[in-house]
């Protein structure tokens, strides 16, 4: 059964809707999209964040945080961090009690460990995340593209439980004991690391006399035309890019400060790209596109 914490609501301008995101990890609903739910959140939209696993078997990416007994107690750790990013974006979340994946590494890559989130069966691995729909009856989920955003194992999974339960949830003859229906309005992927982002960030940089952290990055970057074309909505939050980033800090054993997230100046992004990016996969109401907001469409007296 998912688990997790439901402070009070703030009241905002926009009561009744409803987001769902759904991560993989610990750290994910910061990296991802934190600065719509921040925006969101404001305005009074009630957001629950989905985590899939633990991050059990997540490496230590911050050096300072690289100290004597931080690993063997990584899974605690990463909990308590959840927590602060959570209270820090003022959301209300659920752990689904996956266990990680990690990522596999080698030529040949060795096999997944028994048990894990990637290997559990699909409709095993969905049912807590529709039992959950149903009950929080959300009007838009947000989730990652078939490739998982990167190929980890358990974002490729996390999409797949994501469509399955965008499909399912709302089905009254699909497992019944998982609760009453609910039709989710939206379904949405990230899109978060677009090379027309992060060309006209590193330009930007260029421009200021500043160095760069996307060059290398984008001399091998292979672009794929179609894969650029499927932004349909980017949501304006450069407001709270601090938001982002005080939950993205909250993850310290994540998240160098002195690293990459933070090597663009936040002026410089709000100037050049003020938009978090998404991509509408389904829809079962009327949208006309592009959009700049997720809940375009929605009718929040339409079913509650």
């Amino acid at each position: 059964m998912p688990t997790g914490s439901r402070p009070a609501r703030p009241t905002g301008s926009r009561p009744g809707l409803r987001l769902l995101a759904v991560h993989a990890h610990p750290d994910d609903e910061s990296s991802k999209g934190a600065a719509t739910t921040a925006r969101y959140v404001a305005e009074g939209v009630d957001v629950h964040i989905v985590t899939c696993t633990g991050g059990e078997r997540g490496s230590i990416l911050n050096p300072k945080m690289d100290r004597p007994g931080i690993l063997d107690n990584i899974h605690e750790i990463r909990r308590q961090e959840m927590e602060r990013a959570r209270d820090i974006l003022g959301v209300t979340q659920d752990w689904l009690g996956f266990v990680d994946s990690g990522w596999p590494e080698g030529d040949p890559k060795p096999p997944l460990p028994e048990g894990c989130f990637a290997l559990v069966p699909l409709e095993e691995a969905a049912a807590p995340l529709i039992r959950l729909v149903r009950s929080f009856r959300p009007h838009v989920m947000t989730t990652y593209d078939e490739n998982g955003g990167y190929p980890h194992p358990d974002h490729i999974k996390c999409h797949e439980i994501s469509v399955f339960a965008f499909d399912k949830a709302g089905d009254p003859d699909y497992a019944p004991e998982l609760g009453e229906p609910w039709q989710i309005s939206k379904l949405y992927y990230h899109h978060s690391w677009s090379y027309q982002r992060m060309s006209a960030l590193h330009e930007a940089m260029l421009e200021h006399g500043l160095e760069s952290p996307y060059a290398e990055r984008l001399e091998q970057w292979e672009r794929d035309p179609e894969w650029e074309k499927r932004v349909t909505t980017r949501v304006p939050c450069g407001d709270y890019f601090g938001v982002r980033d005080q939950a993205l800090l909250a993850h310290a054993t994540q998240i160098d400060p002195d690293g990459f997230w933070f090597a663009i100046p936040r002026e410089i992004q709000q100037m050049v790209w003020p938009t978090e990016d998404y991509e509408l996969v389904k829809s079962h109401v009327p949208s006309e596109l592009p959009e700049d907001d997720l809940f375009t469409g929605v009718d929040v007296a339409v079913g509650q």
